[in-house]
């Protein structure tokens, strides 16, 4: 029986193991640091915290961190990693993956997203629901592209950047590590690293501004 481990029981989680018991994973169980005085998230179990998943790792087909917080999602993964975890991805049934396209350990593809041919995605990502990432984009370890977001050809993004609900980023941009593209914003020009960029055409916001 294939069981799947996720550390971080959030709403974020409750969609990642939806999408991977679509997808075949046989059992979806929980573990998270409020755990005891949470034991479950929606419709599944919290069994222990990040120290008691690390001690029976063994147990899983299957290990994913499913922590919305790129910075945070992207530190647990690389524990993980060090330990031996047995990595995985998991793409929902709904979404369309190129056969040419490249998705990193620890990234999830949600319903309705697609990810077109060449391009690459790195491991922790987040394709969230009825996003896009049109050919030939590199995205980094710890991305998350929420839901409704549309990168156009050939975009770039750096480590732990989040682009907000339905932004548009137009072709050949790229966008620095730790970004945040808020939501509905049309991104136009190059993002510096750690830049907040809002509006259509996107600016820095500025604090007090």
């Amino acid at each position: 029986m294939k069981r799947l481990a996720l550390l971080g029981a959030s709403g974020h989680g409750k969609v990642v193991a939806d999408a991977a018991l679509s997808s075949g994973w046989a059992s979806v169980v929980f573990f998270d640091d409020a755990w005891p005085k949470c034991n479950r998230n929606g419709a599944w179990s919290i069994l222990g915290n990040a120290a008691q998943l690390m001690a029976r790792l063994e147990e899983f087909q299957g290990v994913l961190v499913s922590i919305g917080d790129c910075p945070v999602r992207w530190e647990k993964h690389r524990e993980l990693f060090a330990a031996g975890a047995p990595l995985t991805t998991v793409v929902h049934p709904a979404a369309t993956v190129s056969r040419y396209a490249r998705l990193g350990a620890g990234t999830v593809v949600m319903a309705g997203a697609v990810v077109a041919i060449d391009a690459i995605v790195g491991q922790a990502a987040i394709i969230n629901n009825g996003a896009t990432v049109d050919h030939d984009c590199r995205i980094a370890d710890a991305v998350h592209i929420a839901p409704g977001a549309n990168l156009s050809g050939g975009v770039e993004i750096g480590r732990c950047s989040w682009v907000g609900v339905g932004a548009t980023v137009r072709q050949g941009i790229h966008i620095g590590e730790q970004v945040v593209v808020g939501a509905g914003a049309v991104v136009v020009r190059p993002v510096p690293d750690g830049c907040t960029v809002v509006g259509n055409p996107a600016r820095t916001m500025r604090i007090g501004k």
